[in-house]
């Protein structure tokens, strides 16, 4: 087998990642899921006080290391992670506005975070999977993607708090997200998060520039920057405890590109089980990578895997295409300038929808993953991570700091397993029953 597919002309209605359309529909289908991840890649640096030039940057940079690690076999896109949020928030003290002054702390968090990630995609070579998914089932892996869903409510609510137009802009937005996520055509149900900020930016654009209601969107630096230009990078810095507290994040990411492998085999009809090893390195790498230059952690994206059941078209050229333009559009500072004019209230509302859809998404994986919830296993496990997490429930041994996201990471992972030893085979009581009551 060669290194890369050989890429033959596409034969029927679906086409597979080893297949190719002309060049104008694979230009314009990677330009459509360049679409469809924006809205995100853009919003999750927004809210840690990244650069969201240099996160297009390295989404397009990440995919083609990605890629390459996959052998270009495996259709994915990597764009920011949520899941890095409430961890980079808690390790810099960011205030919720404006550039991140301890940007590099959590540059130097991410990078652990990338290592411990390519670790285990190196042990999943060697090994297999069935040792992850024993490890983090479903029941772990969707406890603590609630817990950091739940650990950023505060901040939430806090972008969305001010005088009656603010809070009336981050109304606004997040009922626009809504409506188009739920009555648009499902190509534009992808781009809800676009769609919010343009109708948020909209709403400031009429309250604030022409009314005065509040403040309004400021171009002078838009107008001064340059259409091309060469990003400013950032330097991380390796402190202990930024790097215990950002690391466990890698769980998250491993259950999101496990489930997102797993998908595309099952949509494809062909299994693609063998490049999950490879799939964890390339994303680990990537995410190393993002950090070393200052951009976010990465992962792969459930809006570009929407777009591919639309479409049925599974090519991998595609990507490479939508990481090309990325990568372009990282090098216009102009772009840049224009990222950073979207208002603060359009971020809170925003804020709001994303950080409760982390939480939401952890019900449907537990849907759709049947878990047992009559179970006290799955019961306990989950409510004790979800408080730890929610309460951010911290703690120091030895000068490092275990702040929320990293106790109920511990805490998910511990209570399943030591709840599991010695079970019998018998069935499971309901929780009432099995408390006696």
């Amino acid at each position: 087998m060669s290194f890369f597919p050989r890429w033959t002309p596409a034969k029927g209605p679906m086409v597979q990642p080893e297949e190719r359309l002309g060049g104008g529909a694979t230009a314009a289908l990677g330009l459509q899921h360049l679409v469809a991840m924006s809205g995100s890649t853009i919003l999750a640096p927004l809210l840690m006080g990244f650069d969201p030039n240099l996160a297009i940057l390295f989404s397009g940079i990440g995919t083609l290391i990605f890629f390459v690690l996959t052998r270009g076999r495996v259709p994915s896109y990597l764009g920011s992670s949520f899941a890095f949020i409430a961890v980079v928030i808690a390790a810099t003290g960011y205030a919720g506005s404006g550039p991140n002054p301890n940007i590099g702390v959590a540059l130097g968090g991410i990078i652990a975070c990338g290592a411990l990630y390519t670790l285990i995609g190196a042990v999943v070579m060697a090994t297999g999977t069935r040792w992850v998914e024993r490890l983090m089932p479903p029941t772990v892996t969707g406890a603590v993607g609630a817990a950091i869903g739940l650990n950023l409510a505060p901040v939430a609510i806090q972008g969305t708090e001010g005088t009656g137009p603010h809070m009336l802009v981050a109304l606004l937005t997040i009922l626009s997200v809504g409506l188009v996520a739920v009555y648009a055509p499902p190509a534009i149900r992808r781009v809800s998060i676009l769609a919010g900020i343009v109708a948020g930016y909209a709403a400031v654009l009429v309250l604030g520039n022409g009314m005065g209601l509040l403040p309004g969107v400021d171009f002078s630096a838009l107008a001064a920057a340059p259409w091309l230009g060469w990003p400013t990078f950032h330097a991380p810095v390796f402190n202990a405890s930024a790097m215990w507290l950002i690391a466990p994040v890698a769980v998250i990411l491993v259950a999101e590109n496990l489930g997102h492998i797993k998908a595309i085999g099952a949509m494809t009809g062909r299994p693609m089980d063998r490049w999950i090893g490879p799939g964890f390195i390339g994303d680990g790498i990537a995410t190393m990578v993002s950090g070393a230059g200052g951009g976010t952690g990465v992962t792969t994206y459930a809006e570009n895997m929407g777009v591919m059941a639309v479409t049925r078209v599974f090519s991998t050229l595609v990507f490479v295409v939508a990481a090309v333009v990325a990568i372009c559009l990282g090098f216009s500072p102009k772009f840049g300038a224009l990222l950073q004019t979207i208002p603060a209230p359009v971020l809170g509302g925003l804020s709001v929808v994303v950080f409760g859809l982390i939480a939401a998404a952890m019900v449907r994986l537990w849907v759709d993953n049947r878990v047992d919830f009559s179970d006290p296993r799955n019961l306990i496990t989950v409510g004790v991570t979800l408080v730890f997490g929610a309460g951010d429930f911290s703690f120091t041994i030895g000068g490092f700091a275990v702040g929320g996201i990293g106790t109920a990471t511990l805490a998910a992972i511990v209570l399943y397993q030591l709840l599991g030893l010695r079970r019998s085979a018998r069935v499971v009581m309901p929780m009432d029953e099995a408390s006696g009551r």
